[in-house]
């Protein structure tokens, strides 16, 4: 399963920061842009999958508000 979010990122002094507006409590650094892209998938990864088996189902749900 693939999922699409924007990162909105700007260079600092020493690295490139960034964080997910669709998550904005995930955020991280890299050196190179590159590296920032690399350690966001990560920081995602670990945030959102972090006790989900590498084997699991995935199911959409319809919820009325």
């Amino acid at each position: 399963m693939k999922t699409k979010l924007k990162m909105i990122y700007w260079k600092g002094d020493k690295f490139w920061v960034g964080k997910l507006i669709e998550h904005p409590e995930i955020m991280t650094q890299g050196e190179t842009l590159e590296e920032l892209e690399e350690n966001m998938k990560d920081a995602y990864m670990l945030i959102t999958m972090e006790d989900v088996p590498e084997k699991h189902k995935v199911k959409e749900l319809t919820f009325a508000v």
